[in-house]
């Protein structure tokens, strides 16, 4: 009963009531559209993209209502969900049917005309861990792989709108330094199954922080409306970084030293959605901010898909790696309105932070050693400038590479792969304008597989390998000394690095990747996604 509290407190922190916050517009109808994060324009001609063919997971303490299966859901037939599950079983009928699962839900794959999800024709799995009188993680990581493996493992992107308190963790004097077992097994199953897994982002005293301290996934904090525009992160946030939020202080569940957790933002405030019986609710909370980028990853890998099925040149299975959505994602976000010119990546607005100040007033900014905002990551989500990021293709740094582009490579020591990689951009770059680049690689975890099943078994435990460090910097072309780069990022703790840059003089530039210290594999792979404007 106590471990049900605590569930239920951790879903309450996830999503706030809506009546607490006061806003002019609601609704899925406007976070899915232009001023949220502009998926509606993919969903139409010419680009028709609505996740069909693509497989995206649920993970939760209960699950959506099935029509045909659930008595609640005989009046919702705007939310179909593909197969459901009680941890690595099918769901029994009436089964832990949970209005909170059944919301995220609609985020991802509604139907309704009106209230349309980010991907209405994805098909989602969803598995309910079920109330437990202990720490739930080994369960949830048996769920968790339960859905990974769904669509012959063709699963693209898991979301989780729940977590577990450290209060509940098992390890004597536990801290988020990525090693709870719920964690160490999202990052294991993000490698194993090549899935992107997507995390609300409470963090704070009293909340759900694990497995917000994952490396090899993403985790989201919402944002509000400002002007009827989704840019603003929201005070019912609870960040892994900043001070004390509405009255709590979060040191006591913040990420061990300087590694940030939060990823992207995303709309996640009085968002209208359904109960499993077709009614409709509103709410707030990460919980609902997490839904809009796994549904994202949809829409990216059903363009992704057609381009390898018609044998485009640039496109390979690589565009179904689940580092290469992360990076396209995280490079296309939005920072700060461009002004019409074109040098600010043509972005649709300016986040804002709690204090009201802007990326460019960040630390992340001004520091090459910290990649992400404590607050936001790397922006907000923009569904429609992902596809402008990811359209352009995979480019080989064998070859000067287009302004806009992504690459899935590896870079190691030895003769087992160059050290480093640059790409060399083809055109000039504009002085004045800003280029963004993200690189995304993996934590290295292993599964101690005691029965040799290949698989998760409850009593199992994972081991964590390390993390190999990777930097990049952005150089003159001409230029060989990575000391006299024009700016860097160098976190020695991320698995993800991160360049917004505003280049002084108009000139030839290059990105280079670099494989810095070995803590496991002597080879790296890493996925990479850059943004930049060529001269007028």
């Amino acid at each position: 009963m106590q471990q049900r509290i605590v569930k239920r407190l951790g879903w309450l922190i996830g999503g706030f009531s809506a009546s607490l916050l006061a806003t002019p517009v609601w609704g899925l109808a406007v976070s899915v559209g232009e001023a949220g994060i502009d998926a509606l324009r993919l969903h139409a001609s010419p680009y028709n993209l609505t996740g069909s063919k693509i497989s995206i997971g649920q993970v939760e303490i209960g699950r959506p209502a099935q029509f045909g299966l659930d008595k609640a859901a005989v009046n919702n037939n705007v939310v179909q969900v593909g197969r459901v599950f009680f941890r690595d079983d099918r769901a029994q009928a009436n089964d832990y049917v949970d209005g909170h699962a059944s919301n995220v839900a609609s985020v991802m794959v509604s139907e309704d005309k009106y209230l349309t999800g980010v991907a209405p024709d994805a098909t989602l799995y969803s598995s309910a861990v079920g109330i437990i009188e202990r720490s739930g993680q080994p369960e949830e990581c048996l769920s968790s792989q339960t859905v990974a493996m769904q669509d012959g493992g063709q699963v693209r992107a898991i979301n989780f709108s729940f977590g577990e308190s450290l209060i509940q963790d098992p390890r004597p004097d536990a801290v988020l330094d990525g090693n709870a077992l719920l964690t160490q097994c999202v990052d294991w199953s993000a490698g194993v199954h090549d899935v992107l897994y997507v995390v609300a982002g409470n963090q704070g005293r009293g909340g759900i922080p694990i497995p917000t301290d994952n490396f090899n996934g993403m985790t989201v904090s919402n944002s509000t409306q400002v002007d009827g525009v989704f840019s603003k992160v929201d005070y019912s946030n609870l960040g892994s970084e900043p001070a004390a939020v509405i009255g709590r202080s979060p040191a006591s569940e913040s990420n061990v030293g300087p590694r940030r957790s939060v990823s992207l933002v995303a709309p996640g405030t009085n968002i209208e959605m359904f109960n499993p019986d077709g009614s409709i609710i509103r709410a707030t909370g990460t919980s609902f901010a997490a839904p809009h980028v796994t549904a994202a990853v949809a829409l990216i890998h059903q363009y992704g898909d057609r381009q390898i099925s018609t044998n485009q040149p640039n496109w390979s299975l690589d565009a179904r790696r689940h580092e290469v959505a992360k990076a396209v994602l995280m490079n296309s976000a939005d920072k700060i309105q461009d002004s019409g010119d074109g040098l600010r990546l043509g972005m649709s607005r300016t986040m804002l932070l709690q204090n009201n100040q802007t990326w460019l007033e960040s630390d992340a900014y001004r520091d090459p050693s910290l990649p992400l905002d404590a607050e936001i990551g790397t922006g907000h989500l923009n569904v429609f400038r992902a596809y402008q990021q990811f359209s352009p293709g995979q480019w080989s740094p064998d070859a000067p590479v287009p302004a806009i582009g992504w690459d899935y490579r590896t870079v190691g020591e030895g003769s087992d792969a160059p050290e480093f990689q640059d790409y060399v951009l083809e055109q000039p770059l504009q002085g004045g304008s800003f280029v963004s680049v993200t690189l995304a690689w993996d934590r290295e975890v292993t599964l101690q597989d005691a029965n040799r099943s290949e698989e998760y078994d409850l009593g199992e435990v994972f081991e964590d390998s390390g993390l190999n460090n990777l930097d990049i910097y952005l150089m003159r072309a001409e230029d060989d000394d990575i000391s006299d780069s024009v700016w860097s990022s160098v976190s020695e703790v991320d698995s993800v690095e991160h360049i917004f840059h505003e280049i002084s003089e108009t000139g030839q530039y290059k990105i280079r990747v670099v494989y810095g210290d070995r803590v496991h594999a002597p080879t790296q792979d890493y996925a990479l996604a850059w943004w930049t404007v060529p001269a007028q």
